[in-house]
């Protein structure tokens, strides 16, 4: 039986990913949740009754080596909050070579191969020098982003305020991303040792965006692009941690020095489907905002 351990089960990504495998398993693969608090991830998947868990903690080295055990698929992911590719990814990768893992499926970012600044182009060097097979899932800008990070502002100022000036995002669902891992996963041997973007159907500003959010709620919602050094001072002193707002503003800055990004049919090449919009995403959300 084939064993595969996800890591950040419990969050949005890793969330997707978990009941997408789920709904594909014909019972030839046991699906392995690395979370930090065990009760917590069971009552998070209590309707999945043949999911297993062990404890995992991506900044606890003696965490690995139990949670590696017999493991054939390794999902990886990065947590928002660490970027010190050498310190924390280094030695879980090596741990995991050591402990038998040989195929990893790594969700990266789009344009991960152009950039050597962003932690996800470090991590697939990482993967590739230490000799695994692999296969990058490299997704374009998350809808999600508007019901998470984003929110507070838009809730509370009905505005989002990015360094991004009026470059052009590509927009894709998470649903969209756990439905393709999950088929990149069990068919890994067919794929394996590629890199796959995963994009939407539309490239859109965010001016362009909350157009759409207005349409969509009936109320106005506003644009302001800034200074990506006076965006990362303002994340910093509201308390988001160093690295975290270094990405997150160099992931929203770099797109302005960029073309457009492609789009790709990959998703539909991999799961029979169209991707979301990002106005039925809006409507599905609306209540959010």
């Amino acid at each position: 039986m084939k064993r595969i351990l996800v890591t950040g089960a419990t969050g949005n990504v890793g969330t997707e990913v978990v009941h997408k495998l789920y709904e594909l398993n014909d019972n030839t693969s046991e699906i392995i949740v690395a979370v930090r608090n065990l009760e917590k991830s069971k009552a998070k998947f209590v309707n999945l009754s043949r999911v297993s868990y062990r404890f995992f903690d991506f900044e606890d080295q003696n965490s690995f080596s139990t949670a590696f055990k017999d493991i054939n698929v390794l999902f990886l992911l990065r947590p928002p909050h660490i970027s010190a590719v050498h310190t924390y990814f280094q030695p879980l990768l090596k741990s995991a070579k050591t402990n038998g893992i040989e195929k990893v499926v790594f969700l990266s970012v789009q344009g991960a191969e152009k950039s050597n600044v962003i932690p996800h182009h470090k991590i697939e060097q990482l993967i590739k020098s230490i000799g695994f097979k692999y296969i990058f899932i490299r997704p374009s800008y998350f809808m999600q982003n508007l019901t998470t990070v984003l929110l507070p502002e838009l809730q509370k100022n009905q505005t989002i305020i990015l360094p991004s000036g009026q470059a052009k995002f590509n927009w894709i669902d998470l649903k969209n991303i756990g439905a393709v891992t999950a088929v990149l996963i069990q068919s890994f041997e067919n794929y394996q040792n590629k890199a796959y973007e995963i994009t939407g159907t539309e490239n859109k500003n965010f001016t362009q965006v909350c157009e759409i959010i207005s349409e969509i709620t009936n109320r106005t919602y506003n644009y302001k692009s800034v200074n990506p050094i006076c965006f990362y001072l303002k994340k910093r002193k509201n308390g988001v941690e160093r690295g975290f707002a270094i990405v997150m503003t160099l992931l929203h800055f770099l797109p302005r020095l960029q073309k457009a990004p492609k789009i790709s049919n990959n998703f539909y090449k991999l799961t029979g489907k169209q991707p979301t919009t990002l106005k039925a995403f809006i409507i599905r959300e609306k209540d959010k905002f």
